[in-house]
């Protein structure tokens, strides 16, 4: 039970990003910029379909690349618990987003600095809801797999906080250097 509810999670994600740049396209926003700065993120989606079906293959009895460490399933609903909070932060986070949604790094058309509702509480609340839910796949499915896959996502997330915030710093100044100072990058 516990991977499905992973799965759900995943499929949620999509389907809340895919209808967000689909809602903001309509109010003639062009909210899709990844991949437009560092071509070298095209890589991501083809590892993301491999960990889908990885945590499909876990789900449905397919054939895996690794066993569990351990069946605890305390650890599995603390993991539930983990990628219902991450789910819960990406949400949140999407909608304090408001117009100045983007996925990827917009530095022609940026809209304002966001700085209320989740980005009040962290200046990455769309970031602290995917590890959260990396770590919390992790927990349901405790592998080498998943234990690497926990450990990237925290290097390419970290990676692209740090393009992000270079790229915030020239848009918004020192208004952005204030907010770093008032919010923390994750909680």
């Amino acid at each position: 039970m516990p991977a499905y509810l992973a799965i759900a999670t995943f499929v949620t994600l999509i389907i809340c990003v895919l209808l967000r740049v689909r809602q903001m396209k309509k109010l003639g926003i062009a909210a899709m910029k990844f991949g437009v700065i560092d071509k070298s993120d095209f890589i991501l989606p083809p590892l993301m379909l491999l960990y889908f079906y990885i945590l499909l293959a876990y789900a449905f009895g397919w054939p895996k690349v690794d066993s569990l460490w351990l069946e605890n399933s305390l650890l599995a609903w603390l993991g539930v618990a983990l990628c219902l909070f991450g789910l819960f932060m990406f949400i949140w986070g999407m909608v304090s987003f408001g117009q100045s949604f983007r996925v990827g790094i917009d530095q022609k058309q940026a809209g304002k600095l966001v700085q209320e509702k989740a980005f009040a509480f962290s200046r990455n609340p769309l970031y602290l809801g995917f590890l959260s839910i990396f770590f919390g796949v992790w927990a349901i499915l405790p592998t080498w797999f998943f234990l690497l896959y926990l450990i990237g996502a925290f290097i390419v997330i970290n990676r692209q906080i740090n393009r992000e915030q270079e790229a915030l710093k020239k848009i918004y100044g020192d208004e952005y250097l204030q907010y770093m100072k008032k919010v923390r990058r994750f909680f």
